[in-house]
This record gives structure tokens, sequence and C-alpha cells, in this order.
């Protein structure tokens, strides 16, 4: 796929892997608990750095992180620090790491409260996502009314480092907004997403 960077969401085309993400994975709706549970930990890596950083790591962080499993990652917590920063390409920050841990066993208890992951997430928009029309970047924000109820209800069920712009980071990563600008490739692959793939 070429691009137009007057035309495309320009954050994503300074660099190949970003190009890539956005093109394949980027505001395209995801209903898969461990994807989700991927998407969560990234973005509470990111808190911070640039995405690019941690595009660099994601393999990294999948292997330390035994793929992202729930079920696995709720029986560790924060001893196994340590054995992640010697072992592993990922950001080298304690309390992020120890988080993973903590944060699994959060959305483990959400699975066995709303049936899934997906299910307690989703439920911020409807189930369905929001398709909005912007005609440049600047117009996209930054957070919004429903990335802060998703931050104040992942708090209170005990996730860290999910503030409220990193939820609406999320969000737009896992498709459950719609942020491409309408001139984007993109946009329109991700607003005829939304009749497939639901669960």
């Amino acid at each position: 796929m070429t691009h137009n960077n007057d035309t495309t969401c320009g954050w994503a085309m300074k660099h190949d892997n970003e190009r890539e993400y956005h093109d394949q994975e980027w505001g395209v709706p995801v209903y898969d608990d461990t994807i989700l549970f991927e998407f969560i930990c990234l973005e509470g890596a990111q808190a911070g750095l640039s995405w690019r950083t941690i595009l660099n790591k994601r393999d990294g962080y999948k292997a330390a992180f035994e793929g992202f499993d729930i079920e696995t990652l709720s029986q560790y917590d924060e001893t196994k620090v340590p054995y992640i920063i010697d072992n592993f390409d990922v950001v080298k920050h304690k309390g992020k790491i120890a988080s993973v841990y903590s944060n699994a066993r959060a959305a483990k208890a959400l699975q066995k409260e709303y049936g899934s992951l997906s299910k307690a997430l989703w439920q911020f928009v409807d189930g369905k996502p929001i398709q909005n029309h912007w005609t440049e970047m600047s117009q996209i924000p930054a957070v919004s009314e429903r990335s802060k109820a998703m931050s104040k209800f992942l708090k209170k069920n005990g996730f860290k480092f999910m503030g409220e712009t990193i939820c609406y980071a999320f969000m737009q990563a896992v498709g459950m907004v719609n942020d491409h600008v309408v001139d984007c490739p993109c946009y329109e692959k991700c607003l005829n997403h939304k009749k497939q793939n639901k669960s």
C-alpha cells in the first residue's frame, strides 16, 4: 500500500514498523482477550515513551510474558521482575513489568465477572466501534469521556498504568474508536470491519 503523507495518519509514516502496524492493526476491532491484554501491557509500557520504542520491543514482550496468556501471567508476581529485566528486551521499569502480573490477575477477575475481558472493555463503547470522521490529525483527541470512564473502572478493578490517555490510545489501537483520518486508505477498512469479527 502506498501512502500520500497528506492523506494518511502522519504519526505512522516515519518508520517502517509504525507504517506496518498502522496498515495492519491500528483501529481494527479486537475482541480476543489475549490480544486485548497484550495491548493493555504495551500501552501501559509506552507511558512516557514513543510507540515506536514499544513496537521495536514487541517480540521481547511476547517472549517475556508468555504470549500474554492471562491465566499463566496471573500466577506470577513482582518477584519475577529482576529475571525479566536481565533476560528480555523490554522497557526496564520495575513498576511497569510488575503491573503485567497484577493486571493479569485483575483481567482474570473481570473474565470471571463478565464472561470475558472483551465484554468488560467493549461495554465502554456499547459493544461496537465508534466511527469518527476526522479530516486532519490535529482534530484527534488524546482523551475522551469514555476513556476517562474506562480508566476509572480499570483502576477501581486493580489495573495499573491505565490512565485516561493510555485508555484512549488503547481504544484507538483495538478499534473501539476509528481514528484514522477519513482520507487514510485504512479508514474504510476499519469502517467495514465492524460487520465481521463480532464475538
